[in-house]
């Protein structure tokens, strides 16, 4: 596809990227700004801790939706292979750093595997099943995506287009630094961990 029709996908991926669900949200429900709450992080998991679960979902929902909607359209047109792993970069970037809000953005999480599922359902479907398993077993939420973000570039050198590798890696190496406070607390074992009811 032409390099031009490529720059104008990534562009529109960035741009629906930086729409901040948890924002939105948040302003239409006339609850508090999770920007200056909680964690103050605009994602699903500081909204679900000051507003509760269904706020907590529709941005959760909305995370995944702008990460794999402009991907989706992309492949349908037309694009693969590289041209559209950039797609999917440029939407994930976008919810890091949106142009709408100051490019302070949330970690990524949603966003990733929303972009990830519509490059490969395959590598979407083991990238969750891997957070699952790991959020079992240790009820760490944050190890769970670090290490499902981890693999997901092993899962598309196994499953799909080798052209999606360099940016799902940069992406990877993205939620590194945005959880590298997680990191840290779990290192010294002060990380919250997922309460499961009984």
């Amino acid at each position: 596809m032409h390099i031009i029709a490529v720059t104008c996908f990534v562009v529109m991926g960035y741009f629906c990227g930086s729409l901040s669900s948890a924002i939105i949200v948040c302003k239409l429900m006339h609850l508090s700004d999770p920007r200056a709450s909680g964690s103050k992080n605009p994602g699903a998991t500081n909204v679900l801790r000051i507003a509760g679960k269904l706020p907590a979902l529709l941005v959760l929902i909305g995370d995944v939706l702008k990460g794999a909607l402009p991907v989706l359209l992309a492949k349908v047109l037309g694009l693969n292979g590289f041209g559209l792993g950039l797609v999917a970069f440029s939407a994930f970037l976008g919810h890091l750093y949106p142009i709408f809000f100051g490019f302070k953005g949330g970690k990524g999480v949603a966003t990733f595997f929303g972009v990830v599922f519509a490059l490969s359902y395959l590598v979407g479907i083991a990238a969750v099943v891997t957070w699952m398993l790991i959020a079992l077993i240790f009820r760490y939420s944050s190890l769970a995506a670090l290490i499902a973000a981890v693999l997901s570039p092993v899962y598309i050198a196994i499953f799909v287009n080798i052209g999606y590798l360099i940016p799902v890696l940069a992406m990877t190496l993205l939620i590194l630094w945005t959880h590298r406070s997680n990191i840290s607390r779990l290192r010294m074992g002060t990380e919250s961990k997922i309460k499961f009811k009984q």
